[in-house]
């Protein structure tokens, strides 16, 4: 884990919003509007949601080759070569989600953290579904940044595996940036998430009152603060939770961006059913005497070797998404 450092407090904002299937110059557009407005607040560090240039969950429903097709290579993106170049321009860390076609062919969904000196940081999601071409990520990013704290990146899925967010914080994160495209969907686990229904999306200017039930309701916010808030507070870490919202194919993102502290405490947030952006300062001193950060230092790791042992029950990550019932020691029946 990272020193102490000596700066105390840093300027970050996390946004929410609806982008549009494969229409990467909308996307870039609504991308800068928020660069520009966060700019302009002496934000440092921006969190976009998961794959908010290409588009989410349309992804599915298309062939190989179109997905192929959306893929960029980081080092040429276009795509990218706009965000770095915005985040050298306003000396901004600028995190943003897409397809990525590797030099060896392979597709990943990827984070990539545009630094304020031109570079990048990218994270390949460890826990891919969204497609058969998709492959996993097969390690953790954590960086450090101009301002004296190390940034780490799980996306989505990433981060209900509490090893993931463990490990980034031994890695030496402070701040874990935390981009989803999550809420309103379809979970098989009885009392877990439950679509929203599209026609309430549509009709959110009638509606308000029940739309804002629904995102602060089981189906959206209620369901993140089930786990959350423990991986900030477990880890003593910072969480910059960015997220789609609205309409994506046949699903309804809740939104619900947020920012929390290493006690696992709701810095800024909110539930709007609409693009936003929330921002807080974050106040870095309460990292080393925060109770998840402290207890840490008493870890037995000759005690966790099991956690590296494979049970014989392992999928891969879309059979586990999307299988009807699970097993290993969970599941068993009594």
């Amino acid at each position: 884990m990272s020193e102490v450092t000596s700066v105390k407090s840093i300027k970050t904002a996390v946004v929410q919003f609806q982008h549009q299937a494969s229409n990467k110059a909308y996307n870039l557009l609504i991308m800068e509007k928020y660069i520009e407005q966060a700019a302009g607040q002496g934000v440092k560090i921006l969190t976009f949601p998961e794959m908010c240039i290409t588009g989410y969950w349309h992804v599915p429903n298309l062939s190989a080759e179109e997905v192929n097709a959306l893929a960029e290579p980081l080092d040429t993106s276009p795509s990218l070569t706009l965000i770095r170049a915005l985040a050298a321009k306003n000396q901004m860390l600028i995190g943003a989600g897409l397809i990525e076609r590797a030099a060896d062919g392979q597709i990943y969904n990827t984070y990539v953290a545009c630094m304020p000196d031109g570079s990048y940081h990218a994270h390949r999601k460890l826990h891919a579904f969204e497609h058969p071409a998709f492959s996993c990520g097969e390690g953790f990013t954590v960086f450090d940044t101009p301002w004296g704290v190390k940034v780490g990146i799980l996306i989505c899925w990433d981060n209900n595996l509490v090893e993931n967010v463990r490990a980034t914080t031994l890695l030496g994160a402070d701040i874990l940036l935390t981009p989803h495209q999550t809420g309103g969907t379809h979970s098989r686990s009885p009392h877990g998430m439950k679509p929203i229904p599209l026609e309430l999306w549509e009709q959110r200017a009638e509606r308000q009152e029940e739309i804002t039930a629904a995102f602060k309701g089981e189906s959206g916010r209620g369901w993140i603060l089930r786990w959350l808030p423990s991986r900030a507070h477990d880890n003593g870490i910072f969480i910059l939770f960015s997220n789609g919202v609205g309409a994506d194919a046949d699903e309804v993102r809740t939104g619900n961006a947020m920012i929390l502290d290493p006690y696992g405490r709701i810095v800024s947030e909110t539930w709007a059913a609409s693009d936003a952006m929330v921002s807080a300062e974050l106040d870095l001193t309460l990292i080393p005497m925060s109770s998840g950060r402290r207890w840490i230092y008493g870890r037995r790791p000759e005690l966790y070797s099991i956690l590296t042992q494979r049970q014989g029950y392992e999928r891969d990550a879309i059979t586990a998404r999307f299988s009807e019932e699970a097993t290993g020691p969970a599941s068993r029946k009594v």
